[in-house]
């Protein structure tokens, strides 16, 4: 397939990632932002998880450091209740325009719309109701609920990014390990089927839900 370039034309990239659960953002586009931080010199990227405890947010802190290094412009932890989103959505609310203010992102990485997760459905819906002119990717997340889509836009992945991603999730999510999908197998097996999909040169990708962008000529 042939690639669409994603550097803007000052050579620069602002990103904003989002997710509902300390996991949400290395499980949907780890691998994505390892590539790009390792292909593109000047990312800067504003990283905020909106549920977790003590010991999960400690975890999320960890990955994120892994993943980011020193491209992180803010890793921001909060405390809302897991599996309450729609009920105090209100407050959520405020927390994404309260980030509205501080970041002008050329790129959102968030949950996909049809997520049958409320926490997360909660977070793409008010991601595009703050955000109404950004390019934003809709990462997928496999999960007892069995909603996986048919994404419309595939990054292919290397495989030392692809293994990079892995280890980060598998070794500073500690507390997750002992649940039967939170497995090495687990995000190898969706990569290598979104690989197929992209005929990716290493055989993985991620893949994301793009609803409109738009192409700038030179």
């Amino acid at each position: 397939m042939q690639p669409l370039r994603l550097v803007p034309a000052s050579g620069s990239l602002e990103i904003l990632c989002l997710g509902a659960h300390c996991d949400d953002i290395e499980i949907g586009c780890g691998g994505t932002l390892i590539e790009l931080l390792a292909t593109v010199p000047n990312v800067r990227v504003n990283w905020t998880v909106f549920s977790s405890d003590a010991v999960r947010a400690a975890e999320a802190r960890e990955a994120a450091r892994q993943v980011l290094g020193d491209r992180a412009v803010s890793i921001d932890v909060l405390e809302f209740r897991d599996g309450h989103f729609p009920y105090v959505g209100s407050e959520i609310k405020e927390c994404f325009e309260s980030i509205k203010q501080r970041v002008r992102p050329d790129l959102v990485f968030t949950h996909w719309l049809s997520d049958r997760h409320q926490d997360h459905r909660t977070i793409g819906e008010l991601t595009w109701n703050t955000f109404r002119n950004h390019l934003i990717l809709e990462y997928e997340i496999p999960k007892y609920e069995g909603d996986l889509g048919n994404p419309n836009l595939l990054v292919p992945l290397s495989e030392q990014a692809l293994a990079k991603k892995i280890a980060t999730i598998r070794g500073a999510f500690v507390s997750q390990r002992e649940k039967s999908w939170f497995s090495e197998s687990t995000f190898r097996s969706l990569a290598r089927l979104r690989g197929i999909e992209c005929n990716a040169p290493s055989g993985y990708a991620e893949a994301f839900h793009c609803r409109k962008t738009t192409i700038a000529f030179p």
